[in-house]
C-alpha cells in the first residue's frame, strides 16, 4: 500500500498532500492538548509497532505481497490523532531510510494509512465497544476496525492509482503515470486486502492489544500500573522476526519499479510500455533500499533495518518528550 513516486501525477501528490495537512495540525495540537510529557514515548512505541508491523509482508492472492499497518490498533492503545502522528513520523522514516514509499507520495500514503485508516478504524471500534459493553465487544471492536480501517485506506490507494490513466495522458494516449483504469486498480488493491491483509491487520492487532493489555495495562487504561519492560520485550521479538516478511516473494500491486512495470501482466497481457512520468519522473536513493545493507547477508539486512528504524522512532519521540517538558513542565 506504499504508493512509490511517480506511480502519481505532481498534482495528486499535492492534492493529498494538502488535504493532509490539516489533519496533522489538529492531530499536533490534541497531541500537545491530551498527551503528557510522561506519556509522550508511547507514540514512538506505537510508531514502532506499526514499523515493524508493516515489515512483516505476507503473500496475497495474485502473486502480490501485502502487510498490516496497526492504525486502528494505535488509534485504540492512543487515540486517533496520536495514531495519526506515529503512523506519519513511522511512514516519513520508510520513506527517507529504507525508499519505502515515495518522498512526493508522502502526504498520499499518510491520508491513506495515517489519517482514513485509523479515524475510520476507531470510528468502526468505538460504534461496536459503546454498544457492546463489555471486553468481548471490546475484542470485537478491535477486529471488526481494524479489518475495514485497512480495507478502507487500500481503496483510497486503489482510486488514487486509478483516476491516473483518466487524467493525464500524453499525445499518445498513453498514461503517464500508473496506467491502471479503476476497473483494474480497484480490484487488485480490494480483494488481496478483504481476503488475506485485512484478516492479519485484525489478527496482529488483537494479539498485541490483548498482549500490551496484561503485561502494560497502563499503557491503555488510566491510573493502571504500567510494566513497559515487557512491551519493549515485545518490540524485541517482533524485530527478530521481521526475516519473515522475507518469505513473502513478489512485489505489492502498485509497487514496482520502471524497469518492471512494462513486463506486468494484467487481464492476460503484458503492459508492453513504461509510462513517461514513471521513466523521467522524480528519483530518490534512500540509505538502506529494500531494508538490505549492502555487503551482508538479506536476513542479517532486514534485521538491521528493523533495529535502526524502531531505534530512530523512539529517539524522535524521546526528543519531543524532552522538548515537551522543557515548554510546558510548569502546567503538569
Amino acid at each position: 500500500m506504499h504508493i512509490p513516486d511517480n506511480y502519481l501525477s505532481p498534482a495528486t501528490c499535492a492534492a493529498l498532500g494538502a488535504a493532509v495537512v490539516p489533519v496533522w495540525a489538529v492531530s499536533v495540537k490534541k497531541v500537545k492538548k491530551e498527551i503528557t510529557r510522561a506519556k509522550m514515548p508511547l507514540l514512538g512505541i506505537g510508531a514502532s509497532f506499526s514499523f515493524l508491523m508493516m515489515m512483516f509482508n505476507v503473500p496475497l492472492p495474485g502473486g502480490t505481497t501485502g502487510h498490516a499497518v496497526g492504525g486502528t490498533l494505535l488509534a485504540v492503545l492512543l487515540g486517533p490523532f496520536s495514531a495519526c502522528i506515529s503512523v506519519s513520523v513511522a511512514l516519513l522514516i520508510q520513506a527517507l531510510f529504507f525508499g519505502d514509499g515515495g518522498i512526493l507520495s508522502f502526504g498520499a500514503n499518510c491520508f491513506n494509512m495515517a489519517f482514513v485508516l485509523p479515524f475510520v478504524g476507531y470510528f468502526v471500534y468505538k460504534l461496536i465497544r459503546d454498544r457492546v459493553r463489555s471486553e468481548k465487544g471490546e475484542y470485537l471492536g478491535i477486529v471488526i476496525g481494524s479489518y475495514i480501517g485497512i480495507n478502507a485506506a487500500a481503496l483510497c490507494a486503489a482510486i488514487e492509482f486509478g483516476i491516473q490513466p483518466l487524467l493525464f495522458r500524453n499525445a499518445a494516449g498513453q498514461a503517464l503515470y500508473s496506467p491502471y483504469p479503476l476497473s483494474v486498480s480497484v480490484p487488485a488493491m480490494l480483494i488481496p486486502h478483504l481476503l488475506v491483509a485485512g484478516v492479519v491487520e485484525a489478527v496482529f492487532s488483537a494479539a498485541i492489544f490483548a498482549f500490551i493489555k496484561k503485561v502494560s495495562p497502563g499503557t491503555i487504561y488510566e491510573g493502571a500500573k504500567e510494566k513497559s519492560k515487557a512491551v519493549y520485550g515485545l518490540l524485541a521479538a517482533l524485530i527478530l522476526l521481521t526475516p519473515l516478511g522475507l518469505l513473502a516473494t513478489g512485489t505489492a500491486w502498485g509497487e514496482w519499479g520502471a524497469d518492471e512495470i512494462r513486463e506486468v501482466v494484467s487481464d492476460g497481457k503484458a503492459l508492453g510500455f513504461i509510462p513517461q512520468g514513471m521513466q523521467n519522473g522524480f528519483r530518490f536513493e534512500s540509505m538502506m533500499p529494500d531494508y538490505s545493507v549492502g555487503g551482508i547477508p538479506e536476513v542479517a539486512g532486514y534485521i538491521l533495518s528493523a533495529v535502526a528504524g524502531v531505534a530512530v522512532l523512539l529517539i524522535v519521540f524521546k526528543i519531543v518528550s524532552s522538548l515537551k517538558k522543557n515548554n510546558h513542565g510548569v502546567h503538569e
